[in-house]
């Protein structure tokens, strides 16, 4: 069980790994040429990076001001299966090593846009949701958003994606594919142990919060 005390420094331990080579080749990718190769994913994702929030559908995650090298890490996991999304496996395929810095560069450039998906959520739902995302629930060893995703969950590194201002919809089910096992590609099962001990209502209620919260601004 991580404590209070102990859990900063494995942050700081996590966020501070010599990162493999698909962190370096994010930071040399071309945004120019990353526009290009994005062409495929504005059906989903939207050509501004912004992606989709439905309510009785999946939902598409806002792409546009996350880290690059996070991003790149992803589109690596999704091509070698270790991320598995029917939908995003043959398109991960299509892309080189240098298609794959150059799309995440491309989207870590965009402005995002505000989240979707919290709006219709009670100011009860909400508190909850904030009180999760800002300070966990100590009760039930949960801990905060922020101990990972950083001040205002805006993202730490290349580890921690940024959560503030993404749809309610993809939050919420990537806390569903945590707590059932279906996602593992994270540092030490951090959010699978994390999302284990959340109810249904927890997830829908801080995924609102999170919805309702500012973009990361670059």
């Amino acid at each position: 069980m991580l404590t209070v005390n102990y859990l900063p420094a494995v942050v700081l331990f996590l966020s501070t790994l010599t990162l493999p080579g698909w962190a370096h080749a994010a930071t040399e990718g071309n945004a120019s040429r990353g526009a290009e190769a994005a062409a495929v994913c504005t059906s989903c994702h939207q050509a501004d990076g912004s992606g989709k929030h439905n309510e009785q559908g999946e939902s598409w995650p806002q792409l546009a001001g996350l880290d690059a090298a996070y991003l790149a890490r992803q589109l690596q996991a999704y091509k070698s299966g270790e991320r598995k999304n029917a939908t995003m496996k043959p398109f991960a395929s299509m892309l080189s090593e240098q298609q794959i810095a150059n799309v995440a560069r491309y989207y870590s450039e965009l402005t995002p846009k505000p989240g979707q998906g919290g709006d219709s959520a009670s100011e009860q739902q909400l508190q909850r949701g904030r009180l999760l995302a800002e300070q966990g629930d100590w009760s039930d060893y949960i801990v905060s958003c922020k101990s990972c995703h950083g001040p205002d969950n805006q993202g730490a590194g290349s580890v921690f994606p940024g959560i503030a201002g993404q749809h309610a919809g993809y939050i919420e089910a990537q806390l569903r594919a945590w707590q059932a096992g279906e996602r593992t590609n994270d540092p030490q099962d951090l959010m699978g142990t994390i999302a284990r001990r959340l109810s249904d209502d927890d997830i829908q209620a801080v995924a609102a919060w999170l919805a309702t919260q500012p973009p990361q601004s670059n």
